[in-house]
């Protein structure tokens, strides 16, 4: 049914938390800002930085880039290595190459972060395309994002697509572009988050993901 299986990269191939953490904190220390607890700044994996700065603490335009100009300086040192691999990520996508699908990473992280994020942790072999945003701040949008990939695979139909992510961002992006979406809840999107934006379905671990792509059998 899907030949084109579309996956976000943080909070659904790997656990970011610690890397975007402590970027954040140390961007938000250079502006003057202190937030020694990491685990509130959570709210910052999966969207873009350009409106998690703005919707979180209010930065204007200017003040906004200046903190992700900050935050870039720390996560190309050492943030984008304080990563982790779910488990059981590598072994599925393995499985989706042996289906001779067509895999993607969809994700708002710059391309070229996410490209070094890939190869560091050796996944960028499972990989046909990698896709994220600019550094100069375009294509941030997940719909935006998903949308360049429909146009580099033209010759697929859109029931043929699928977006695998989790938090609501990744399911809006898909339903923007109508594609089939499945949430998953073991990243940093809550059940509530991902069911409210109404993703063809729901699963809650690494394991669950695999026995719907394997047997395609999703359901609403």
């Amino acid at each position: 049914m899907y030949k084109v299986i579309l996956f976000d990269l943080d909070g659904t191939l790997t656990d970011p938390k610690l890397g975007i953490t402590k970027c954040v904190e140390y961007s938000l220390a250079k502006l003057g800002i202190s937030e020694p607890n990491l685990d509130m700044l959570e709210k910052f994996i999966g969207p873009p930085l350009q409106e998690s700065f703005a919707k979180i603490y209010g930065f204007d335009i200017e003040t906004t880039n200046r903190a992700i100009e900050y935050y870039r300086e720390r996560f190309r040192e050492k943030g984008m290595y304080e990563n982790e691999v779910y488990s059981g990520i590598s072994s599925l996508l393995a499985s989706l190459k042996n289906q001779e699908k067509i895999v993607v990473v969809a994700t708002s992280k710059p391309t070229v972060f996410a490209e070094k994020i890939l190869q560091h942790f050796c996944l960028d072999q499972y990989f046909d395309l990698i896709v994220g945003s600019n550094l100069d701040g375009t294509r941030t949008s997940k719909t935006d994002v998903i949308q360049y990939i429909l146009e580099e695979y033209p010759e697929f139909e859109k029931h043929q697509f699928l977006m695998i992510g989790d938090r609501e961002h990744d399911i809006i992006g898909a339903n923007n572009t109508r594609i089939d979406s499945i949430a998953v809840t073991y990243g940093y999107g809550t059940f509530a988050e991902l069911e409210v934006v109404k993703p063809t379905c729901i699963v809650k671990d690494v394991e669950e993901l695999r026995e719907k792509l394997t047997f395609e059998c999703i359901s609403g």
